[in-house]
């Protein structure tokens, strides 16, 4: 069987040496020692200000939009996993969705600005697949309408932008570091932000909102990273450069092997990858269910991410219809992509699908 991803584990005796720290001094969550040394390590490796480890990347955002003060409507992409939307639901937040470039599969910047009105406090954009948004435009039109920019940048980790860390890009980032990412602590996730103000705001609201022992400023929650997830955190750090590679090896093949076959999804070209996802898009979503079946028929199995577009959920009020976002979400399977996806298993899959178109 190969499924669309398959969680990496590193070295098993380096795991134990930090889980035997862990035995020895009895610290297994609030703020342990694993916690605050994956903290900086990450600070240094994405070359960011502050990181905020947390329980996961639904918990980033939504900290994220409580150390904001969002309120009222949010703008963001239907084109998406469902937490983007489900977490600014849940906030009280009214999800407006503006629909996306059927090239890049981001949001389309010139779709944001006619939805803005009184009432929109953020714009929540998605680098898609690890697709750079064009993020000085976003920018830009947020600070000409006094807006919040929260980017989900749960398949970003490790992207550049002109040089320098995507992440450092509005007013918070985050990410998630959920077992099948590019990067994984089992559960987890993390908020970037610049503004230290921010940082100290964010760091009692995973906690419960309790500020000190005898203070609790603002409604929190429980969004603490343990020292378990943080040990893991470590030692996928330390083979970051083995993972790359590996997966780029990975991305190639399928680049080199499906040219002129399928539509890729266009890349920003001021912008590095980080091999997380190979998504292919089919010319209709019958050719695409055709594919589908003959690779699952052959224990294969890929995934129609994202499917379906969130504007079609049925808890969103009022309706929204984006067609380009529903069109696309039709089309398109995401490839199974992982490190030890070995090149004989690759040919099998390519093989598959230029039979059938």
């Amino acid at each position: 069987m190969i499924n669309v991803t398959k969680t990496y584990l590193p070295n098993k005796e380096k795991y134990k040496q930090y889980v035997d720290e862990i035995y020895a001094n009895g610290w297994v969550t609030n703020n342990g020692p694993l916690v605050q040394m994956l903290e900086k390590r990450l600070a240094e490796y994405l070359e960011v200000k502050n990181v905020v480890l947390v329980a996961n990347g639904t918990a980033a955002l939504e900290i994220a939009y409580r150390t904001l003060d969002i309120k009222g409507f949010a703008i963001t992409t239907p084109f998406s996993f469902v937490a983007t939307t489900s977490s600014l639901v849940t906030n009280g937040i009214l999800p407006i969705y503006a629909d996306i470039d059927p090239r890049t599969l981001n949001i389309d910047p010139d779709n944001i600005e006619p939805l803005i009105t009184p009432h929109t406090s953020a714009i929540v954009p998605v680098h898609v697949f690890g697709n750079a948004c064009e993020v000085e435009v976003i920018d830009a039109i947020a600070k000409s309408h006094g807006l919040k920019v929260i980017y989900d940048a749960a398949h970003a980790f490790g992207v550049k932008y002109k040089g320098k860390s995507l992440l450092n890009y509005g007013d918070i980032s985050t990410l998630s570091f959920h077992a099948t990412k590019l990067f994984h602590t089992i559960e987890g996730g993390a908020l970037i932000i610049n503004d230290d103000r921010l940082v100290e705001k964010a760091r009692y609201l995973i906690n419960f909102g309790i500020k000190n022992a005898e203070s609790i400023p603002e409604l929190g929650i429980n969004a603490k990273m343990n020292e378990f997830e943080a040990a893991m955190g470590l030692c996928m750090l330390d083979e970051m450069e083995e993972i790359l590679l590996r997966r780029k090896n990975v991305y190639e093949r399928y680049e080199k092997g499906l040219d002129g076959v399928v539509e890729f999804q266009c890349k920003n070209p001021d912008a590095t990858k980080n091999y997380s996802y190979f998504p292919v898009i089919f010319k209709n979503e019958l050719q695409m269910l055709k594919v589908k079946k003959a690779l699952n028929d052959a224990q294969i199995f890929p995934r129609r991410y994202f499917f379906p577009s969130l504007d079609s959920l049925s808890y969103i009020e009022p309706k929204q219809y984006c067609p380009i976002s529903r069109d696309v979400s039709n089309r398109i399977l995401a490839l199974p992509m992982y490190p030890e996806l070995s090149e004989i298993e690759q040919v099998e899959i390519l093989n598959i699908i230029k039979k059938v178109l």
